[in-house]
């Protein structure tokens, strides 16, 4: 195979060693189909960005690393983008200022999903130029500086784990052998490890963000990194995410945990479309501690019941999940006080013809079929998967001028996944218990939006509270709320309030 694009032969650093002053030029165009792997060499380009209203000189590194297997020989190339903060002082040592500033790995989640949502959307030098309440823009769409960037406070390196982005297994390896939580640990941690090492990052601060199942990821990261390298990490930055399988799966006949988790999210979204009784819409404060009270209560000891309950009970508890979340009483009668996602965002602006988003349930879409029990797309991603595949699929090769003819999986069929879990539901708690007694220097964000109707916050909140954490180091954990939804980024507000959250737990 033959290389797309390369650093220029006079300038170019050492294969993984980034330069300030690296520049990339394209090699000529071929007949043959270009898809770069391992053996290649990253391309390397320069620019600046203003931050906080200070400008923030980098180099942003494309390109591929090896997974490699127990005798040496390679079995995935793993494409990634990090971005790697310059100082134009002069007297310095480029090295050892670099180890002493921090530097955070990225991925999202799905499992199946790329890093370009965390990437583009909030924590890179570029951002997808939505609309500012995170709604659909009309195309053709576009990328702009991202002043709420966190480059000035952290280097950054954003994984595609294999079968997404770029990253693809090697001839004669099977991806689905890359399908599983433990097997994905091994492969991403072997990632971290061979980048940190090239790039003598070992003594830097050193961070995960993980979003949705990329919480899961880096609850489990961080036990293994530790474990199987000895590499301690300072924190974890996660984003509406799940790190309990129970909080989520409602679906399952038996599980009840997951509905008076759902509540205060239901709520929330209810009050952005102005569908609560008034006191409730005078003060979303108020409503979502009714909702959490409620839920925590009455709610909790009416499921536990079941068929138990008494007819009179049953009532009481129909009427305060109705005016808590703005469905009509006969909804929640039809669904026996159990209200799933879809239920909501189907019935909640149902005589006004729309749908809510699942990831983001202030974002509305048109119903395709109003007869239909669930809704048949989700609003919130129709508003970002179009503008994101456009912003990375311009960015990579007109401003990274890295080239690939393979199609940039933004979203991989990675099923079946498997979980490790045999006849229980999947839970990362227990690991990133053991790892936050053991390393009890490290810390953790969690931000969750309020208007998630798939990783809701209160579902975070109750797998955090019941892990295994010494109460010592409860402490160590500090939460953050945003009015949006899953990718609350999108919504310029919180976007900025992100940036300020995570550059303050950095610092």
């Amino acid at each position: 195979m033959t290389l797309a694009l390369a650093a220029h032969a006079a300038d170019a650093p050492k294969t993984n060693s980034p330069a300030a002053d690296a520049t990339a030029l394209p090699a000529a165009k071929t007949e043959t189909a270009a898809i770069p792997d391992a053996s290649h060499k990253p391309v390397f380009t320069t620019n600046t960005v203003t931050i906080a209203g200070h400008p923030v000189l980098y180099v942003a590194e494309t390109g591929m690393l090896p997974l490699l297997t127990a005798t040496g020989s390679v079995r995935a190339s793993v494409f990634y983008i990090a971005y790697t903060r310059q100082d134009k002082s002069e007297g310095r040592n480029p090295k050892s200022e670099m180890a002493q500033r921090p530097v955070t790995f990225c991925f999202n989640g799905g499992p199946g999903s790329s890093s370009v949502w965390l990437h583009l959307g909030a924590l890179g030098p570029r951002r997808v130029n939505m609309n500012p309440d995170g709604t659909l823009p009309a195309p053709p769409f576009g990328l702009v500086d991202n002043a709420y960037s966190i480059l000035d406070s952290s280097d950054l390196v954003f994984i595609d784990p294999v079968a997404t982005g770029f990253s693809r297994p090697a001839k004669d390896e099977k991806a689905n052998e890359f399908f599983g939580n433990a097997a994905d640990l091994d492969s991403v941690g072997d990632f971290i490890r061979l980048w940190t090492t090239r790039h003598e990052r070992w003594l830097s601060p050193k961070y995960l963000c993980g979003e949705s199942y990329g919480m899961f990821r880096a609850a489990g990261l961080a036990e293994h990194l530790s474990s199987r390298y000895g590499m301690y990490l300072n924190g974890l930055i996660l984003v509406s995410g799940v790190l309990d399988f129970t909080t989520i799966f409602y679906d399952n006949p038996g599980n009840d945990v997951p509905y008076p988790l759902y509540l205060p999210s239901y709520t929330a979204a209810a009050h952005f479309h102005h569908k609560l009784p008034p006191d409730l819409q005078a003060d979303l404060t108020k409503a979502l501690a009714e909702a959490r009270k409620f839920a925590r209560g009455e709610y909790t000891s009416a499921l536990q019941q079941g068929d138990a309950l008494s007819a009179e009970e049953h009532q009481k508890v129909a009427a305060e999940l109705a005016r808590l979340t703005g469905l009509k009483l006969q909804v929640i009668e039809d669904n026996h006080l159990r209200i799933g996602e879809g239920v909501f965002r189907k019935q909640l602006l149902h005589d006004e013809g729309l749908i809510l988003g699942a990831y983001d349930a202030r974002i509305t879409g048109r119903d395709d079929d109003p007869a239909s029990s669930y809704p048949d797309f989700d609003p919130s991603m129709a508003a970002t998967l179009g503008p994101f595949s456009a912003a990375m699929n311009s960015y990579v090769r007109s401003e990274l001028k890295f080239e690939d003819d393979l199609p940039y999986e933004l979203l991989a069929g990675v099923q079946p996944w498997s979980y490790g879990a045999r006849n229980s539901y999947p839970n990362a708690g227990n690991q990133l218990a053991s790892i936050m007694n053991q390393n009890p220097y490290m810390r953790v964000l969690l931000l969750d939006g309020r208007c998630d109707l798939v990783c809701p916050v209160d579902t975070v909140h109750y797998a955090f509270d019941h892990m295994p954490l010494d109460p010592a180091y409860r402490t160590n954990i500090t939460y953050a709320e945003f009015d949006a939804g899953h990718m609350m980024y999108v919504n310029l507000p919180d976007l900025k309030k992100m940036h300020t959250v995570i550059e303050d737990f950095l610092k």
